[in-house]
């Protein structure tokens, strides 16, 4: 009798844009929370939007720290999900030639493409990483106006459908499997 090995496949990873950091962190708390990693959760944003949601405050030691809540959450010792995601993350990278902050998987794939546009370098990026070219033409356009991307490769079938479910009611747009 022959020996069969069935193929066992993961759901195509889930993108979603959110127009806001408080929708952005909900949607990133409540991956960690059903036990995602901070290694397996893509953030993707412009370096003004990083600025703009999680600017860079000074600490009482004159350290720059990334808390994105201001220097009430210092004191309180409180961190954004997103905030704590760019200022934690070994897989961050912030890109100066496109403009760009990334932390997570995706951060890999735009290593050494800091020629060009935001949009091209980013598209580029997307492509390679698989998502199609108008699904990445899509994304890289939501970011070029100051939405946070979340991208997450769900662990079974049930997760994904969960996941995008959450992130369509959180109001992202694009949540959907590439």
């Amino acid at each position: 009798m022959a020996d069969r090995t069935e193929l066992v496949t993961t759901p195509d990873p889930i993108i979603g844009l959110f127009n806001d950091r408080e929708s952005a962190e909900r949607a990133y708390q409540e991956l960690i929370n059903n036990g995602y990693t901070q290694d397996e959760i893509t953030v993707v944003m412009t370096d003004e939007t990083r600025k703009l949601y999680f600017p860079l405050v000074e600490s009482k030691t004159g350290d720059k720290t990334m808390e994105g809540l201001g220097a009430g959450a210092l004191i309180g010792g409180g961190v954004g999900a997103v905030a704590g995601a760019i200022a934690g993350l070994g897989a961050l990278m912030v890109v100066p030639g496109l403009g760009l902050v990334i932390a997570g998987p995706l951060a890999a794939g735009l290593t050494g493409a800091g020629t060009g546009g935001v949009a091209g370098g980013l598209i580029g990026a997307l492509v390679g990483s698989g998502i199609r070219e108008e699904k990445a033409k899509f994304y890289a356009e939501g970011i070029g106006q100051g939405k946070i991307l979340l991208s997450v490769a769900p662990h079974s079938e049930a997760e994904a459908n969960r996941i995008e479910s959450e992130w369509l009611d959180r109001g992202s747009e694009g949540a959907i499997r590439q």
